[in-house]
């Protein structure tokens, strides 16, 4: 199956699967479940697809950095929707996971304290992660919610797994947790049911990136001696194992 195939049909599947497992066990469980590498790992799996399994293992690093990135674009998401709208929110948001992506990726850090750091900043993110201010109001629906869900989904895939050969492995990797996923539901969280939807499946998220960020992290151990579906399927038993636990420490 032609790899653009894959990646207009599998997109809007997850994008749809996540929201409507938001909708049943609530925005915290949803954002929780929307935290495993359901865009990272695809996009992770193109780059190997279209350029090669060294290209994959060597953004390894940047994704790390990404992932910090995608912690500040959370915070500042979170803390920001209790006084915005939507649209100033995530433009703000965005430009610190810019800004955030700059400062570390000139500081180069080796993996595995890049993997320290990471965890670390979870943790204390989720120490210090803004509490909503009002409760949620009673869900409601966009025409053609899914499907408009699915299209940006999809479209965000298409232009950073395009962009890759012109980016090289450093800034393709910093891209790959970029908020795809995590931009569709806190923005349709929060345009809405308002702030509290946001933060709580923001929360949910930030929790999620224990076990999403190991699930990463792995692949730079996993990908030079195990075929891709191998590396991808123990990655993401040891992400499910973490996020299972996490999800009972900080629900």
């Amino acid at each position: 199956m032609p790899v653009l195939l894959i990646k207009v049909s599998l997109m809007p599947v997850v994008i749809g699967l996540v929201t409507l497992a938001t909708r049943r066990w609530g925005h915290t469980i949803g954002g929780l479940i929307g935290s495993m590498p359901w865009m990272a790992g695809p996009i992770l799996l193109f780059f190997i697809l279209e350029q090669g399994k060294a290209f994959g293992i060597q953004s390894i690093p940047g994704v790390l950095t990404g992932i910090l990135s995608l912690i500040g674009f959370c915070l500042t998401y979170a803390a920001l929707s209790r006084r915005l709208p939507p649209a100033p929110t995530l433009l703000l948001a965005y430009l610190v996971y810019v800004g955030v992506a700059l400062v570390f990726n000139q500081l180069a850090m080796p993996l595995v304290p890049s993997y320290g750091l990471v965890i670390g900043c979870v943790l204390l993110a989720l120490r210090f992660f803004p509490k909503a201010r009002d409760t949620a109001r009673p869900a409601r629906r966009l025409p053609y919610d899914i499907p408009l869900r699915m299209g940006v989904a999809t479209g965000f895939v298409l232009a950073i797994t395009g962009l890759a050969q012109v980016l090289g492995p450093a800034w393709s990797g910093i891209l790959t947790p970029f908020p795809i996923l995590t931009t569709i539901l806190s923005v349709f969280a929060h345009y809405l049911q308002g702030s509290a939807a946001a933060i709580a499946t923001l929360r949910g998220l930030m929790i999620g990136l224990l076990g999403f960020t190991t699930f990463l992290f792995l692949q730079a151990f996993l990908l030079p001696h195990f075929p891709v579906a191998v590396a991808f399927g123990l990655a993401l038993v040891v992400n499910g194992s973490i996020n299972a636990v996490a999800g009972r420490i900080w629900r």
